[in-house]
């Protein structure tokens, strides 16, 4: 049993790969077709997203979709293990050098506010 959880055990550090920007413009223009009416996009600062992935234990992060409190849709994100899973508790050192456990960095707050589609896949269409 060992022996088979270490050969189909996945890297969820390594998931995600770079494509082009024509294989990006396809994407994104599906996504408008399908569905015109959605948010186009979602930003979120570099600052959060480090502070997410500079966790103890932090291999990568998972994205969820949410409706935050004024209706709208957003992303909820969250750190995610080894072993992809949620990160939902860290162990933090105090000053004493004694260890305790509190809640993971869970974000949100992100900014959905492009309502077209980006202007540099004009020069790809």
């Amino acid at each position: 049993m060992l022996q088979k959880e270490l050969l189909t055990k996945r890297n969820y550090a390594a998931i995600g790969e770079e494509i082009t920007h024509e294989l990006a413009a396809d994407f994104i223009k599906a996504f408008d077709q399908e569905c015109p009416n959605e948010i186009k996009a979602f930003t979120m600062g570099k600052n959060i997203l480090e502070q997410i992935l500079a966790q103890p234990g932090c291999a990568g992060m998972r994205f969820y979709n949410g409706i935050n409190e004024k209706g709208q849709k957003t992303l909820v994100y969250v750190g995610v293990d080894a072993d992809g899973k949620d990160l939902v508790k860290k162990t933090v050192v105090l000053g004493n050098g004694s260890l305790i456990s509190e809640r993971a960095i869970v974000a949100d707050r992100n900014d959905n506010t492009p309502t077209s589609l980006p202007s540099w896949l004009t020069w790809l269409l």
